[in-house]
């Protein structure tokens, strides 16, 4: 019998995994895929001994590339998908993939597809079985492209109300578009649980994110209205955000429509089942982003651009997790419990035995009982070295005082160790389990290279590394840090036997 007090199993040895999106990866692309560049990176983790890949929300965006801010929260980015994968199945030609955009190749795709007479038993499994988010997500995109990519409150009012004689009649409209939207999510999801079975063969786990707000403009808000606090029209009554913090000093305003929890906690929280089920189905261990929203949030006036305004209002988490617990003997979730948290957001994350998180780059303001220092940790601990928000642990460095460089230098020995080397391997040796190392890191790059800037608006998401940048031995050198600070794969497994044997 499992015990719930005990770590998830991917938690209870020593490891390492490697922070990168999948837009991320290399290739001909805008984005990176999950094609054939997805199992190269796959192979480098293998060969270099990390048993985790942590991913960011791999769902549909809107324009500005934020994987947390999704059109869905259950569906997969179809920019993510592998043409080439589509042209080996005979559902795109040579000619169509080197000539088409990416969504123009995907509806051809999807005509083919569904104008062959191949059968479609598994296309139609797949639709029965995820009908229940997908009928309303491929609608929900169909009228989008419909009217020219406005927001929802935006549409004709039986529209946005999803009154059924509306909704009957644009079903029939446009079929044929949300047919190919519906396509879309059956090709993702193949080609996800074939890159699934390609790292788990390799002993790789792969680790999602689950933002704890969704956007306003979603399927998840539109097909659900009553379950968030919107006002007659629509439009958000508060909004989600943050109060002035390390990253931000007038505060985050996200504009993320808040949960009605009461009528959540009515239905026995099943959205809220449902999201992390379809996570589930995709990941080994998934990231709870801004887990300290789920005992208090900052509510900010839907009216009011200004962060600073907002108050901390008390929310259901402990009932939540008691619903998600009934399903799950063990949550396979990560509490990203960064910033203001407060005694209470701890005492939650502990009576549900919820690994949290420490960032290294956190750790030196000269408060030797830093949450973030290294010897404050526990095994129940997840390190990174730094997260998408941060900068680079080279550019972090850069960007630093004497006083602190001095600090980190006098608190790793006085070692004269390059950066971003020093704080890897200060990740790696730590009493924390699992240690996650951004692959801009790995890769010792600069500032330039990190991945987002809270508080701004472009230039964010779009990093992508090259196989160039991978220097020749570095799979080598890992797997001897690995193995030195004892998260190689197999030393616990064989411990663990070599102990039963004696």
């Amino acid at each position: 019998m499992i015990r719930r007090d005990q770590p998830h199993a991917l938690l209870r040895d020593r490891r390492a995994g490697v922070l990168l999106h999948p837009t991320s990866l290399p290739g001909p692309g805008q984005f990176g895929t999950i094609g054939e560049h997805a199992r190269r990176f796959v192979d480098f983790l293998s060969q270099s001994g990390f048993t985790v890949w942590q991913m960011l929300p791999t769902g549909p965006t809107h324009d500005n590339r934020s994987p947390y801010q999704l059109l869905s929260s259950l569906a997969g980015n179809p920019e993510l998908i592998d043409p080439d994968d589509l042209v080996a199945r005979g559902w795109l030609t040579e000619e169509e993939r080197t000539q088409t955009n990416t969504k123009t190749m995907r509806e051809k795709a999807a005509r083919r597809f569904l104008g062959s007479t191949e059968p479609r038993d598994a296309y139609q499994r797949f639709c029965h079985s995820h009908r229940d988010w997908l009928e309303d997500y491929a609608l929900f995109m169909a009228l989008r492209a419909h009217f020219q990519t406005q927001e929802w409150t935006q549409w004709p009012k039986k529209i946005r109300s999803r009154r059924p004689q509306a909704m009957a009649n644009l079903r029939r409209t446009l079929a044929d578009a949300v047919e190919v939207f519906r396509f879309e999510q059956f090709v993702f999801d193949l080609q996800w649980r074939q890159l699934r079975q390609y790292a788990a063969e390799r002993q790789v786990a792969l680790m999602g994110d689950i933002p704890i707000f969704v956007a306003h403009d979603s399927a998840d808000v539109w097909a659900n209205q009553n379950l968030f606090r919107l006002n007659a029209d629509g439009q958000p009554l508060t909004v989600a955000g943050v109060p002035p913090d390390y990253f931000s000093e007038e505060g985050q305003h996200w504009g993320n429509p808040h949960y009605n929890w009461d009528e959540m906690q009515a239905s026995g929280f099943r959205w809220w089942r449902a999201r992390l089920n379809r996570q589930i189905e995709g990941f080994d261990l998934v990231r709870l982003d801004h887990f300290r929203g789920l005992q208090a949030y900052w509510e900010i006036p839907a009216k009011t651009p200004l962060p600073k305004l907002g108050q901390w209002v008390e929310a259901p988490g402990k009932a939540l997790l008691n619903a998600l617990l009934r399903e799950h003997k063990k949550l396979p979730v990560v509490a990203e419990n960064l910033g203001f948290i407060t005694p209470e957001v701890e005492a939650l994350r502990e009576s549900f035995h919820l690994p949290g998180m420490a960032v290294l780059q956190f750790a030196f303001d000269g408060q030797s009982d830093n949450p973030h220092l290294p010897h404050e940790y526990s095994p129940h601990t997840v390190v990174y070295t730094g997260t998408h928000d941060n900068d680079t642990s080279l550019g972090w460095f850069n960007a630093q005082g004497e006083e602190v460089r001095d600090r980190v230098t006098d608190y790793c020995y006085g070692s004269e160790q390059r950066m971003p080397e020093l704080l890897i391997r200060l990740a790696l040796a730590s009493v924390a389990r699992l240690a996650i190392i951004p692959m801009q890191d790995l890769l010792g790059l600069d500032g330039q290279h990190r991945m987002n800037t809270p508080g701004t608006d472009s230039g964010n998401w779009r990093w992508r590394f090259s196989w160039d940048q991978v220097p020749d031995g570095l799979a080598g050198q890992l797997r001897h840090w690995l193995l030195l600070y004892g998260r190689e794969p197999n030393r616990a497994l064989t411990r663990r036997h070599a102990m039963n044997d004696s």
